[in-house]
């Protein structure tokens, strides 16, 4: 597998810097520092973005070019090429949580082969990035469906920071601009994000699911139907966990006993494996490890399922509130605090869905010969 993509970075800058990388799949990254929108000037011939990348003869590896900021920057033309064998993309990142975006709206099969989405995510020898995120035609009466590859080719249900980066995908693909909001068909079921006229996006994630049997897990529930601060050994450590799904498992930990758990602290290759796989869990779990600083006001390490320790998690921190209110330690209005960044979370009570606000950007464009 080879690559050649065209990196956009929110930097000032008039080169653009050829790296190529030597690596058993052959790949070759071609790197250009630039803002989000730009145009190009080659040698003496101006050639702006949507016009160079319909021209596939016009696909390059240089050393160096200068870089002229453009307003607007259409990715429907780069996506729509049809090269034989070259996928093109757009990476997004959610804070700090990255992904590669395709444009699937022709087909229900997905591009892009598990095994291939695990060659893309390798940080050292592919394009990097916790997961590849499909954006597909609609189904059971929705505007799209998203389905999603993890960085280990396992498939989840949903995705939290990616159906953010997914909402803000199809609204630049169609040119949108201002408050806007979308009917996505995910494993998950019915998400429903909006753009808000800030740029940051906020999904209506629908009801938490509390009962034991459906999240799934083994534990014995203690509240109703429901996991509610139950003790379980991990790695010869009695953990008190909460388990939420958002449409995917999770087991929320505010620490041991009485103890005040520090986050930052935490050896979290070390732990977040053993709760991933633990036998308590049949699907396997993400799990997150919460600091409470006030009512309003929590912190979280994730350990995401399929992906491993990441910047940060969309279900999960909506799961930490969901816990953190069923324990009473929290308000229905929180800011979670994540590696990666803050985001919104509110559980309302009078229709039951939690809801997600956080930013989605572009981190750059690229090509890729599978």
């Amino acid at each position: 597998m080879s690559i050649a993509a065209i990196v956009s970075a929110s930097l000032t800058s008039s080169i653009i810097r050829s790296l190529p990388v030597t690596s058993p799949s052959s790949f070759h990254l071609t790197y250009s520092l630039k803002p989000s929108s730009f145009a190009l000037q080659l040698n003496t011939a101006k050639l702006t973005i949507p016009s160079l990348l319909r021209n596939p003869s016009s696909r390059f590896s240089v050393s160096a070019m200068s870089v002229t900021a453009q307003e607007n920057l259409s990715q429907t033309s780069f996506l729509d090429q049809r090269e034989s064998g070259l996928l093109h993309f757009v990476k997004y990142q959610g804070l700090g949580n990255d992904f590669i975006m395709v444009n699937n709206l022709d087909s229900m099969e997905p591009k892009v082969t598990p095994e291939q989405a695990v060659k893309l995510c390798d940080r050292n020898f592919g394009v990097g990035a916790d997961g590849v995120i499909f954006a597909m035609p609609g189904c059971n009466g929705t505007d799209y469906t998203m389905r999603i590859f993890n960085s280990d080719g396992s498939e989840p249900e949903m995705c939290g920071n990616g159906v953010r980066c997914f909402a803000k995908f199809i609204s630049d693909l169609n040119n949108l601009n201002g408050r806007q909001s979308f009917t996505v068909h995910t494993g998950a079921g019915l998400i429903v994000p909006e753009i808000q006229p800030d740029g940051k996006v906020k999904v209506d994630m629908g009801k938490p699911v509390l009962k034991a049997s459906d999240i799934p897990t083994k534990i014995p529930p203690n509240k109703d139907q429901s996991v509610v601060k139950a003790k379980i050994d991990v790695g010869g450590v009695k953990w008190d966990v909460t388990c939420v799904s958002m449409g995917n498992p999770h087991c929320v930990t505010f620490g041991i006993g009485n103890q005040n758990l520090v986050v930052d602290e935490l050896n979290l290759a070390d732990i977040g494996p053993k709760f991933e796989h633990h036998t308590l869990f049949p699907a396997r779990t993400n799990t997150e490890f919460v600091q409470v600083f006030s009512r309003s006001h929590l912190k979280m390490r994730v350990w995401e399922r399929g992906a491993g320790a990441t910047l940060a998690c969309g279900t999960g921190a909506c799961a930490v509130v969901v816990a953190a209110i069923l324990e009473g330690r929290s308000e229905r209005n929180c800011t979670v605090d994540l590696p990666g960044g803050p985001l919104e979370i509110e559980w309302r009570e009078d229709d039951n869905h939690v809801y997600m606000t956080g930013p989605a950007e572009v981190v750059f464009y690229g090509s890729v010969q599978l």
